[in-house]
């Protein structure tokens, strides 16, 4: 009798883009699938294929073949082609949690609607695991889980299969791809294959199977055809190998069969990050900057921008763009792909990524612009006021503080008052006077040319009081009165607020904490290294030294009512190349212009680096030093609460002689917070799209990594990183663009306080400092400050509220990660989630809403909720909304 039961799978791992162009892609894909649908239609005994758990695959190939629809149904439908769950095989740790939770939405509804969605949390490929993906795949109701980079040998006990759970304890039985997705992409019955390269793979499974009788064995690889000979090769396969049965089969038939018995007790926790057996690429998270950057730009203005006042919206009787949005979710997905995401590709591929998101923050603004428009008009038409300016807020709490907007006016003096009169404190960022230009005219004599008044334009700062929850309110614009102050330049060489100030000493910064008195000395400074890596890894040049900038030169000081701002200048002339670097030779400048900012009542200093970097193949990053002696863990926000990680990595001494794919470095990634603490102080850096930091234990300084600037897609033999080049390692991909010899900004905040840490505080602050607002102004003299103002326009409502609230939450620890119409109907989604350890009950309030159900997160209705509800310690809860317009 044979003892064990070899599962080959059948599949294709398809990168949408990568040296490639994603038309390249389509192209093989049309006649990759046009193969496929003949293969398995005249062979029954092909029993399954797997399309990479991708649906878009599906919808870009029935857009060149609609009329093979029913085919490609009918093989799906009957579990021959598994297409699904995911929309793109995205990137877990470079995204928003929200936009991995929509990629499944998309990818899962679509697939069922072909008729079948694959019953795998399938993630072949990607760099690492979010230690959120358990209860993510819990929340589409996907029981299993297969995955292959990110594991310790050491953590699997000696069975590739395990319960993975996540922090708020959802967990999914999974397996780990031993040798990736490939052991059997070569797959024959020729006896040398059999005996040298199958036999000893099997033999290896079966030692890391210690509970299971039931062998994975995939069979596939990147862009690969069908291979028609399968059927025969595994008949042949039993007939030669007399201790085990061999068949064709398909992921979920797969983790049925091996977890049909008893569960198998090995339990992993949390984020997957090992470089032992795959490589992770942890210094991947800092390419192509400028992709990374767009990409969190973009995802907040659809997640915590345009989708929540869409639904503002929709509550007053404006159509909902989900036709719009669809498209751009879609779009994002495709820059989600872990390759595409983590700017590891071609020049021209890395260029269409840009373009991308270039095309969807264009249409975010104008479909943002359309809404605060249709809304502001309507409230003006209700009040009968012409000049108003509305602030809109979109968290789920009233908010009271710092906005900014932009006013124009014919008087440089003006006030904002409230519907009482009361005049709203406000500051003047920057004002400047526009010339009207020219109105055409027609006439009877012809065409004439009248002269248009002037007007100013200003950035003002509003410190706004009790703006609605997931609402808005409005104020009247009255000109020609003193309510707005300047700022002025200070002679002073500090800045301050209630919490911090921060002061120039003689070429260098120190940051004081105000309510403890404790003073950080020469707190930031620049570290500049060579990069001799590629487009995938960070490497060391060997014998080079960091070039330190350290000594900074004072530009200005100004002070207003609201803000405090200091701008410095750190230079030094650094190496252009590698080549320069290795002789010690230093010919390009390096310029690094920096704001700081306090706002009033803020616990954060904002920070702006500006820079245009021209040299080649180096790596700058900013350290920042914590008023933090004695550094074990930093801390960084991942999807829904807290990871801490190790400042040290206990592999790193010997790597090398374990024969790890890659140094296990202790170079984190991050969503939008990265900090260290102790008993005495929280230091974090709050970031817009910088996505990697470590903590160098030597100062205990927070290093954020701000770009790399590399030439290549791929090298050999990295020092980080032995062996083949990553990609494709047959030809070498010179990547000019990935140099980023270009302008740059970076932004980030530092929050510092001395309380032990608290997630939530971590969380309203990443709330803050990111902005969930938005503001218009209803105006008759610039029609060019937003993409769509100087075009007519249907209102399709005639009048609304002067404030106006959707829904309230009644506690500061629990935040709304998303609030968007649902994907089947008209009625509105919420997620609140809980990132500290205890459970919360929360108790929303509203006015509009008629009926809630609690759904999970494919929008599937668990109960019908009445009075508070519970969120649990690190966990989230989906709430589907009913009332007015919402239905």
């Amino acid at each position: 009798m044979k003892n064990k039961r070899v599962h080959v799978v059948p599949h294709s791992h398809w990168d949408r883009e990568w040296y490639f162009s994603i038309e390249d892609s389509n192209i093989l894909l049309v006649e990759n699938i046009d193969h496929l649908l003949n293969v398995l239609e005249r062979d029954e005994t092909y029993s399954a294929y797997v399309f990479d758990g991708q649906s878009s695959i599906v919808e870009e190939y029935l857009n060149i073949r609609p009329e093979n629809q029913e085919r490609v149904k009918k093989l799906i439908e009957q579990r021959r082609l598994f297409i699904g769950p995911w929309y793109t095989q995205t990137d877990s740790l470079l995204v928003h949690k929200e936009s991995m939770i929509r990629n499944l939405l998309y990818g899962t509804k679509i697939a069922q609607s072909m008729g079948h969605s694959m019953e795998i949390g399938y993630l072949p490929d990607i760099f690492g695991q979010n230690g959120y993906l358990p209860s993510i795949f819990r929340g589409f109701g996907l029981e299993f889980s297969i995955l292959q980079r990110g594991v310790y040998t050491e953590q699997l006990n000696g069975d590739v299969n395990f319960i993975w759970k996540s922090p708020d304890g959802q967990g999914v039985k999974a397996n780990h791809l031993y040798f990736g997705y490939g052991p059997g992409k070569f797959l024959s019955s020729d006896q040398e294959y059999v005996e040298n390269r199958l036999i000893p793979i099997i033999e290896k499974l079966e030692e890391v199977n210690e509970h299971c009788d039931h062998l994975l064995l995939p069979a596939g690889g990147d862009q690969v055809l069908v291979c028609e000979h399968f059927p025969e090769t595994v008949a042949e396969l039993n007939r030669i190998d007399p201790k085990r049965e061999y068949v064709l089969s398909d992921y979920e038939t797969f983790m049925k069969e091996a977890w049909a018995g008893e569960p198998f007790p090995n339990v992993i926790e949390g984020e997957l990050l090992a470089s032992q057996r795959s490589r992770i690429h942890h210094t991947i998270r800092s390419q192509r900057y400028d992709i990374k950057r767009k990409n969190a730009i973009i995802e907040h203005k659809l997640l915590h921008v345009l989708e929540p006042l869409a639904v503002i919206g929709q509550a007053l009787g404006l159509p909902y763009p989900k036709r719009w949005l669809d498209h751009m979710w879609k779009q994002l997905f495709d820059v989600h792909a872990h390759d595409s995401i983590g700017g590891c590709n071609s020049d021209e591929t890395n260029r269409d990524i840009v373009h991308r998101l270039e095309k969807l923050e264009r249409m975010a603004d104008g479909l943002v612009n359309l809404l605060k428009k249709r809304i502001t008009y309507a409230i003006g038409r209700q009040t009968g006021n012409e000049n108003i300016y509305v602030a809109f807020n979109l968290l789920p709490r009233p908010f009271s503080g710092l906005i900014d907007g932009v006013i124009f006016t014919k008087d440089p003096h003006f006030q904002l008052v409230t519907d009482d009169g009361k005049g709203v404190p406000a500051e003047i960022v920057e004002q400047h006077y526009l010339p009207g230009g020219k109105q055409i005219v027609v006439t009877a004599e012809g065409e004439k040319e009248i002269d248009v008044q002037g007007y100013y334009r200003t950035v003002v700062r509003l410190q706004v009081d009790h703006v609605p929850a997931m609402g808005y309110c409005t104020y009247q614009v009255i000109e020609g009165t003193e309510g707005c102050e300047k700022r002025i330049l200070d002679q002073e060489k500090r800045i301050e607020n209630e919490y911090l100030a921060l002061s120039y000493e003689q070429g260098t910064l120190q940051l004081h904490h105000q309510p403890s008195g404790e003073t950080v000395t020469n707190f930031i400074r620049f570290e500049n290294t060579g990069d001799a890596g590629d487009s995938y890894d960070y490497s060391p040049l060997e014998g080079d030294k960091p070039i330190y900038l350290e000594k900074a030169e004072l530009l200005s000081v100004e002070k207003g009512p609201l803000t405090e701002k200091m701008v410095v200048r750190h230079i030094r002339v650094i190496p252009s190349c590698l080549s320069e670097r290795e002789k010690g030779e230093c010919s390009s400048k390096l310029e690094i212009i920096t704001s700081f900012e306090l706002r009033k009542g803020e616990e954060l200093i904002r920070v702006c680096h500006q820079l245009e970097n021209q040299a080649e193949d180096h790596r700058l990053r900013v350290l920042l030093t914590p008023p933090i002696a004695d550094v074990r863990t930093s801390f960084a926000d991942q999807a829904f609460s807290l990871v801490e990680r190790p400042v040290e990595s206990r592999y790193l001494a010997d790597w090398r002689e374990k024969r790890f794919a890659e140094a296990p470095v202790p170079i984190y990634p991050l969503e939008n917070a990265a900090g260290l603490y102790d008993d005495r102080f929280v230091f974090a850096a709050l970031t817009k799209g910088i996505k990697e930091y470590e903590v160098l234990t030597e100062t205990n300084e927070l290093a954020l990594t701000l770009f790399r600037s590399v030439g290549v897609l791929g090298k050999d033999d990295l020092l980080w990183r032995p062996g083949r080049a990553s990609g494709i390692n047959n030809k070498v991909v010179y990547t000019p663009d990935a140099q980023m010899k270009k302008k740059m900004d970076f932004e980030y905040a530092i929050y510092m306080a001395n309380e032990t840490l608290n997630s939530a505080k971590i969380f309203a602050h990443i709330d803050l400092y990111r902005g969930h607002f938005a503001s218009y102004q209803r105006q008759q003299l610039n029609t060019f400050e937003e993409r769509l103002e100087r075009f007519e326009i249907p209102y399709p409502i005639e009048q609304a509220p002067e404030s106006f609230s959707l829904l309230e939450v009644d506690r500061e620890d629990v935040f709304m990660s998303v609030c968007k119409q649902a994907h089947d109907d008209s009625s509105i989604i919420v997620r609140f989630f809980n990132p500290t350890s205890e459970r919360k009950t929360v108790m929303l309030k509203s006015n509009h809403i008629k009926e809630i159900e609690e759904t999970n997160l494919a929008e599937e209705k668990i109960r019908t909720m009445e009075g508070p509800f519970v969120v649990d310690a690190k966990g989230y809860m989906t709430l589907k909304l009913k009332g007015t317009n919402m239905s």
